[in-house]
């Protein structure tokens, strides 16, 4: 079978678009608010050192949740933690409309981030499970351009909601609900065995972490997500609201251009993986994470962000879902679900520290310090390649 007929025979599985709603779902947590957050600053009267607290608080649930949630899921089966779980996303980001307090909107993120805490692992497990070889390589691309194309609406969407007010863009949460019901009804069960042996299983899973591969895997993710949700997400969108001025609107269609070139990018990837390495693919995006950050200080006119935001794309769309497939064939079936909540675990980590490091920069020493130091961050990665990941 030729790439293009198996290409159509995989778009035609029902269980890919229980996967894609999942994965929609995941992304909306952070990207569909970040337009918000200087309007979200002034409405409650938040510092722009505190803000990212809404990205802190969604995620730290996940640190504690997500491997758990993922040894209940290869014990029990996914449906059974994913079901709740996006109802539970659902119901807690739609009450973030109606917080009175920032403090209330805070304590209504960190139930969403309950809610949210198995998406992103359970995800990819499915991927794992239902499909092997290039065709996962293949999904894996398909998911991270669904991926990419919801970062790229979400932030335009968003931003057109949080002009009628801040609190629009969290009605948009209610969408999981439906996505949940869709999974009940047409999600294929996994065949798990669900009888291995306890101290076996943990095991096994042990000895998948202390591979160097692996290690450097992990923290290549934690790094690309300190990259994401502090130096682009937080505050580059700072940077846009404080020094050029720009509506919601507008930043949210300026992040909205980097996310669609990273969903062309990656729904390449099995091509891609082709000819080059998921390892060499990785390479180039940490290279280029390196150069987009670095510069980024030194850019005065709007338009010359053109570039750096088409080289961000590319360099997201190459590199998470890479990382993610080479990650997803490591482990067995038997605990892959718990194997990729550590990964999960280590994302939400990432994602949780990299606002609140880059608001003490911001705070003590200067907007373009974050930009420095996620620039820092961008050279840990390229060491981290070029030491530990093999070809």
């Amino acid at each position: 079978m030729d790439f293009q007929s198996r290409k159509t025979s995989l778009l035609k599985d029902v269980n890919l678009y229980v996967i894609f709603g999942v994965t929609l779902t995941a992304v909306m947590g952070v990207s569909s608010i970040a337009p918000a957050f200087p309007s979200i600053s002034r409405s409650l009267e938040v510092s722009g050192d505190k803000i990212g607290l809404l990205i802190t608080f969604f995620t730290l649930p996940g640190i504690v949740l997500t491997p758990i949630l993922g040894v209940l899921a290869d014990r029990y089966g996914r449906k059974r933690i994913l079901v709740p779980s996006l109802f539970l996303f659902g119901i807690a980001g739609t009450a973030c409309a109606f917080a009175t307090s920032f403090e209330q909107l805070l304590l209504f993120r960190v139930f969403q981030g309950m809610g949210s805490a198995s998406l992103g692992a359970l995800n990819l497990t499915l991927i794992g499970d239902l499909y092997s070889g290039n065709d996962r390589a293949k999904v894996m691309g398909y998911n991270g351009s669904v991926l990419s194309v919801g970062t790229a609406l979400y932030p335009a969407i968003g931003g057109a909601l949080a002009l009628l007010g801040w609190h629009f863009p969290f009605f948009l949460s209610i969408l999981a609900i439906p996505v949940g019901l869709f999974t009940l009804k047409f999600l294929r069960p996994s065949n798990l065995s669900g009888g291995m042996n306890l101290n076996l299983y943990f095991n096994e899973i042990g000895s998948s972490l202390k591979s160097k591969k692996v290690f450097a895997l992990f923290a290549g993710m934690f790094l690309t997500f300190i990259m994401l949700y502090g130096g682009y997400i937080t505050f580059f969108t700072i940077l846009l609201d404080e020094r050029f001025g720009k509506s919601a609107l507008m930043i949210g269609l300026i992040l909205s251009s980097s996310s669609l070139i990273t969903a062309v990018t990656s729904a390449q990837l099995g091509r891609l993986t082709l000819r080059f390495s998921e390892t060499i693919l990785i390479r180039i995006a940490s290279i280029l994470y390196f150069i987009i950050f670095l510069s980024i200080p030194f850019i005065s006119n709007i338009w010359h962000f053109a570039l750096p935001i088409a080289l961000f794309g590319v360099a997201q769309g190459i590199n998470i879902p890479s990382i993610l497939n080479l990650l997803t064939s490591h482990a067995s079936k038997d605990y892959r679900a718990a194997f990729l909540s550590i990964n999960w675990m280590v994302m939400r980590f990432g994602q949780a520290l990299g606002p609140y490091l880059l608001g003490l920069v911001y705070l003590h020493f200067s907007l373009d310090g974050t930009f420095y130091f996620t620039a820092l961050a961008a050279a840990l990665f390229v060491l981290v390649n070029f030491t530990f990941i093999n070809k």
